[in-house]
């Protein structure tokens, strides 16, 4: 039988949160689950830690792998009792991804997704910048990249090939 810490010797909500940002993206290591807007709220039931997530995806193929290393982190902690529960509602949007996220999408060659407020057409016809000489001159070549979640544009200036992270 796995025991929980008692209430009064648990970890604060602020150490809970410091140690869920050091799960990185099973796709993108270089961004965590917290700063993609992922991990969604903390609460307790029965003595139980419950972390609810948000995959990007439905049916995101990282999901177990989001679970175990969320799970990983929190045993660390002495949770190791605790449960990943999955929500689908609302959905994950790329409204979540934190201006940190943004900045290291953009640091890695991957051009982040544009803020849409929800107004996903209008965006989808703006230019995508270019993550590595910034030029506006892109074209699309692929609705579909490495991922469910990336697009593959050229820039026409520098020539490079990228992946923009779609806006969802």
């Amino acid at each position: 039988m796995v025991m929980s810490k008692p209430a009064a010797t648990r970890p604060s909500e602020a150490e809970i949160w410091e140690a869920l940002s050091q799960v990185p993206d099973p796709e993108m290591p270089f961004v965590n689950l917290v700063e993609m807007g992922i991990v969604r709220e903390l609460g307790w039931q029965g003595g139980r830690l419950q972390v609810t997530i948000t995959p990007t995806f439905a049916a995101c193929p990282a999901y177990e792998v989001m679970q175990a290393e969320i799970l990983a982190a929190l045993a660390a902690l002495g949770l190791a009792g605790a449960e990943v529960l999955v929500s689908h509602n609302p959905p994950w949007t790329s409204e979540w991804i934190s201006a940190e996220a943004r900045q290291k999408l953009k640091d890695a060659g991957l051009a982040p997704p544009p803020r849409h407020q929800g107004d996903l057409l209008g965006v989808l016809m703006d230019p995508v910048p270019c993550p590595r000489c910034g030029s506006e001159q892109t074209s699309l070549r692929n609705s579909f990249g490495t991922t469910p979640c990336r697009m593959i544009y050229t820039c026409n200036d520098c020539k490079e090939p990228f992946e923009m992270f779609k806006p969802l």
